[in-house]
């Protein structure tokens, strides 16, 4: 029964890392911001494909506004992927996720520039945050709650 069920979560594991491989992330990013870099590593580490561009502040705040995306939910980044939109450094697993539940909504975000999420770092102040799912009328709820890794 326990090499069933290992089976399964092997399949499940699987199945969620096929559904990223190859995906398409387009990234808008604050010109010079590395803690951006450091957020499409991680997503190319998943397996997604990410193209990035970098605009002025201006031109990234224009985006998210027409995204839907609210303004105090706002990070320093904001991509598309699977007709979604990402805000900040949210995790490639909650993508993961998100694309295979396909909720009717906005996207998700990881508002502000939460210690210990990807692209942030690992520090030993990092506190767990959460990751909000915007859906189509601006409202949110929590997706997940990340606990950080301070490996």
């Amino acid at each position: 029964m326990k090499s069933y069920f290992l089976a399964l979560l092997l399949l499940a594991s699987s199945t969620a890392l096929a559904g990223a491989a190859g995906q398409k992330v387009d990234v808008v990013l604050n010109e010079g911001c590395m803690c951006c870099h450091g957020w499409i590593s991680h997503m190319r580490a998943a397996g997604y494909e990410v193209n990035a561009t970098e605009l002025d502040y201006d031109a990234i705040t224009a985006r998210k506004k027409a995204l839907g995306i609210p303004e105090e939910d706002a990070s320093c980044h904001t991509a598309l992927v699977g007709g979604y939109a990402i805000e900040g450094h949210v995790p490639a697993a909650l993508v993961d996720r998100l694309l295979a539940e396909k909720p009717d909504a906005v996207g998700l975000a990881a508002p502000g520039m939460p210690l210990g999420s990807p692209g942030m770092g690992a520090d030993a102040d990092a506190q767990p945050y959460d990751v909000l799912l915007i859906g189509r009328d601006g409202s949110t709820k929590v997706f997940a709650t990340v606990q950080p890794d301070r490996s």
